[in-house]
């Protein structure tokens, strides 16, 4: 009987252990990575701590864009366009860091996987079709972020976050307006 049990234990304990680390599907990213970190410490409400983390990856994200797109971009204005997202970005993630240090904060610190690879995927175009796909991206991420934003302004728990949302919004606004010229004179 014994053996039986042994083997049993055995058998579900290797079954457990190859069953582990081994779903190729679900990969945990920086963002989940932080989200999970930032459930478990609570320094500030769910929702604060999940749009500093999203907030976070999509900065990291204008960054990397603008820089690519000022390697590749041939329309002036999509190059200068790309300065400003780099530059206005970087200063935005400066921030928001400062932040999640004093609400001990996690944030992710690397891109997602999602965000990777579309960088990888824009990073293949090349010429005309490169800055059309760039500028159709900022456009659509733009709308997204003021919506995003817009509503972490006025409905964040946290105040510092919620005023550091309210503080970005004009400045995402803009990027949107600029943006949207672009794509339209394209």
């Amino acid at each position: 009987m014994k053996k039986i049990t042994f083997m049993a234990a055995a058998l579900l304990g290797t079954w457990m252990l190859s069953s582990c680390g081994n779903n190729a599907r679900h990969q945990e990213t920086p963002v989940d990575s932080a989200k999970a970190a930032n459930k478990t410490d609570k320094a500030v409400d769910p929702k604060s701590a999940d749009f500093a983390v999203n907030a976070a990856n999509g900065g990291m994200m204008e960054v990397a864009l603008g820089k690519l797109a000022q390697e590749k971009a041939v329309d002036p204005r999509v190059k200068a366009f790309a300065t400003m997202m780099v530059n206005d970005h970087t200063n935005a993630n400066n921030a928001l860091k400062v932040i999640a240090e004093k609400r001990n904060l996690t944030l992710p610190a690397e891109l997602s996987a999602e965000s990777k690879n579309f960088l990888d995927r824009l990073s293949k175009k090349n010429g005309k079709q490169f800055d059309k796909e760039y500028i159709r991206e900022m456009v659509d991420d733009h709308d997204q972020d003021v919506k995003d934003f817009d509503n972490a302004a006025n409905n964040l728990e946290d105040v510092i976050l919620r005023e550091w949302a309210r503080k970005m919004l004009p400045t995402l606004m803009m990027h949107q307006d600029s943006a949207r010229a672009i794509k339209d004179s394209q």
